[in-house]
């Protein structure tokens, strides 16, 4: 079991302490999964004991200059890593203005990720700063706790108003309210909702436009015969949200959320060549 990768392009580089960023921001700890083509970032909370869920996908190609991995087994070319995000991304804090940036798999008294960065020098001979991150190695027998969500079957999907935006009036209404109703239609349309003994707030978007998802057998999945103006709804841990918006940084072209009536809101997060998924179970 093998990995060692390099960046040295800088714009790479702060895009992917950005997107690290953003996870430390919503996981305390997470698996790292790795593949020949790809890195995930998984956080697999129960959704049933209202946990958030996230999973987070990035193609190695388009941020590593080097990248050799070998996995556990000719037949199971992966390898799964625990580790906290935070100290990741407090690694790679120190290499904003790097020549490089080494990261590797080693197993000298622990098995350990160990992050050199090499800074520019006056002389000739390169500065390097060492970070040995700690990991725990997933055995191969609980990969399949880890397997990518499905998407559910939403009762609408909606594209998110600029999250800018959406962060301020979630970031207000949280001083009022622990919990917060996100509802949307097919119109368009959504609101975001508390409500109190005290206070009803209601900031309403409209325009937002719903996108075209393709149903299992190839075609795009029309409203016939649903109510376009009806709204689905789900209220949600209003922390979880602001967390989300607080601490994103992948600056996505798109974005969008899927509502399950009553069970869930699946946020997704695109951008290029990262996506983000973040699950939020309704509370009852």
């Amino acid at each position: 079991m093998r990995f060692r990768a390099k960046i040295v392009d800088l714009a790479c580089l702060n895009h992917f302490s950005r997107i690290i960023n953003t996870i430390a921001r919503l996981a305390k700890s997470c698996i790292l999964r790795l593949t020949v083509c790809k890195l995930y970032f998984i956080l697999s909370d129960k959704v049933a004991n209202g946990g958030a869920s996230m999973w987070c996908e990035l193609s190695q190609g388009n941020f590593f200059d080097e990248f050799q991995m070998e996995g556990v087994a000719a037949e199971h070319n992966e390898i799964y890593l625990e580790l906290v995000p935070e100290n990741l991304s407090r690694a790679l804090k120190t290499a904003q203005s790097a020549k490089a940036v080494k990261i590797k798999l080693t197993n000298k008294h622990c098995p350990c990720l160990r992050v050199a960065v090499e800074l520019p020098s006056l002389s000739s001979s390169s500065r390097i700063v060492t970070h040995d991150i700690p990991v725990g190695v997933i055995p191969r027998r609980m990969w399949n706790d880890f397997r990518e969500p499905s998407v559910p079957d939403f009762d609408v999907s909606i594209y998110l108003p600029v999250l800018k935006t959406m962060k301020s009036v979630v970031e207000r209404m949280k001083n009022l309210s622990n919990f917060i109703v996100i509802e949307a239609n097919l119109s368009g349309e959504m609101n975001l909702k508390i409500e109190t003994d005290l206070v009803s707030v209601t900031t309403h978007f409209k325009d937002l436009g719903n996108p075209p998802w393709a149903s299992e057998d190839g075609c795009q999945s029309s409203a016939q015969g649903r109510d376009l103006e009806s709204m689905a709804e789900a209220c949600i841990d209003i922390k979880k949200l602001q967390q989300l918006l607080a601490g994103q940084q992948v600056n996505p072209t798109k974005a969008l959320c899927n509502i399950v009536r009553k069970r869930i809101v699946h946020f997704i997060l695109l951008h290029e060549e990262v996506s983000l998924q973040y699950f939020i179970p309704a509370i009852a």
